[in-house]
């Protein structure tokens, strides 16, 4: 019989579940039983990655929770999400009640996503301690907490202040650099972050994925409370770097990794941007002639945006190269590069000793897999935290470059500023060389951290013990 049971509580989008089901092996590793609670939302499909999962052998259960119908006043996805996963909680509590009966083990805690905090209301209810496993880094939930104030000292649209954004142990963020949610502070989108941030501080703890070394100063700022003054902070603890695994057979084999091992060593610079990044037709025409111009050998993940629009968003889908690429683009960059247009994996690819850099959207889980094989990365937000995570990791981490991205504009960027971003990213540039240094000392602290002694390997242990003292 295992010491405990934990039930997990993720957000079934591919950025936000994957790395929950990390931290379910993780606590599996720790002798803990693990029940994760699918909610089944709208226009997200994993139950085929949920499937995959469970049949992997790990001794995960999944307990799949009834569907509700969707909220109709939504403002945007965020405030969707919030407030579906409100309408689940007479599901979660029935399922914690049956988990609270069972005699397999005891129910140690509650593990909520960041976006999930209307079920603390059922933990405290029936006696369950609750945690927030956050899926991004440790500067985004200073800023969420510290959010309320910020709205008393600047009641404006950010991108209305002239000055920078400053957050307890966190670099100054430039106003256009905020995150997408945060830009018009009347959305739902906007008050629902206020909301979960404030609610943060009747949790037992947070868990982040993240580590110590790669944001002492943030991390510092929040262990002495100064990113909710006026308001507890729980104890924070950073247990990452925690990476979803690939599927081995269809990684090993793919034709990205095959044509990989044809580049030298660390010679190409890898374009990918999410399961939700995608592009118009002009931004292809551009990004094709910014690779073309620099030179460069490239592995570019290409996809483009669909006619579909989801929650306010564009669907990607697979492109067809020979419509949206320039002519002739192919046959002349064949000989030092590849266009892939489809899902390409990208932890191996990063792992693969020809990746030297990563252009990326700056999703949190892509920044993770990068560093963690010490490929630096040139940013290119498109939505979410991604603007502001392109700041810290630029500013604060020193791993990354900053591409001049036309907010307003889609997220434009010019096939010039391409150029540019990739020739000082791969080329023999002091910034270049700065980045990459940076990168590989955090590749080997990443994995310092989960050393005997290393600090997430000893955060995590101080949270095993917590969960057991009930």
């Amino acid at each position: 019989m295992a010491q405990a049971r934990v039930a997990i509580l993720p957000l079934p989008s591919a950025g936000h579940l994957k790395s929950t089901l990390e931290m379910a092996n993780l606590l599996h590793r720790y002798h803990f039983s693990v029940t994760v609670l699918v909610v089944p939302v709208p226009n997200y499909p994993v139950g085929d990655y949920i499937a995959t999962i469970a049949a992997s052998g790990l001794d995960i259960d999944f307990w799949h929770i009834q569907a509700v119908d969707p909220p109709k006043c939504a403002d945007g996805l965020e405030d969707f999400i919030t407030a579906y996963m409100e309408k689940q909680n007479h599901h979660i509590k029935s399922a914690l009640h049956d988990l609270l009966r069972s005699d397999d083990a005891p129910l140690a805690a509650l593990i909520v996503d960041l976006f999930a905090t209307g079920a603390i209301d059922v933990a405290a209810e029936l006696g369950v301690p609750c945690y927030v496993y956050f899926a991004t880094n440790a500067a985004f939930l200073a800023l969420m907490l510290y959010l309320p104030t910020l709205e008393e000292k600047f009641p404006e649209e950010f991108e209305e202040m002239e000055e920078e954004v400053r957050v307890p142990g966190v670099c100054p963020i430039p106003p256009i650099s905020m995150p997408s949610p945060f830009m018009r502070k009347k959305s739902g989108r906007y008050t629902c972050f206020v909301h979960h941030g404030r609610r943060y501080s009747e949790l037992k703890g947070i868990l982040v994925n993240t580590f110590t070394d790669l944001e002492p100063a943030t991390l510092r700022a929040l262990e002495e409370g100064l990113c909710a003054p006026g308001r507890r902070t729980p104890p924070v603890y950073p247990v990452g770097p925690l990476i979803a695994r690939e599927e081995g057979e269809k990684s090993r084999h793919h034709e990205c990794v095959a044509w990989l091992d044809g580049q030298p060593t660390r010679s190409v610079v890898f374009l990918c941007f999410g399961s939700r990044g995608c592009f118009s037709a002009a931004q292809v025409g551009e990004i094709a002639a910014g690779l073309e111009r620099s030179g460069c050998r490239f592995l570019w993940a290409l996809r483009v945006a669909s006619e579909e629009v989801v929650l306010g968003m564009r669907k990607p889908a697979d492109a067809k190269l020979e419509e949206v690429l320039p002519e002739g683009f192919l046959e002349r960059t064949k000989a030092r590069g590849m266009v892939w247009p489809s899902w390409a994996p990208q932890a191996e690819i990063l792992a693969h000793r020809a990746a030297g850099g990563f252009v990326t959207h700056c999703g949190w889980n892509s920044c993770l897999e990068s560093l963690q094989c010490g490929v630096p990365l040139l940013g290119w937000p498109l939505y979410a935290e991604q603007h502001s995570n392109a700041v810290v990791m630029a500013e604060e981490m020193g791993v990354a470059l900053q591409l001049k991205v036309e907010r307003a504009n889609d997220n434009f960027v010019k096939a010039e500023e391409l150029e540019r971003g990739v020739r000082a990213l791969m080329g023999e540039s002091e910034e270049g060389r700065r980045v990459r240094a940076k990168a590989e000392e955090m590749m080997a602290a990443a994995k310092k951290a989960w050393e005997q002694g290393g600090s997430s390997s000893v955060n995590m242990e101080a949270l095993v013990k917590e969960l057991l003292a009930k």
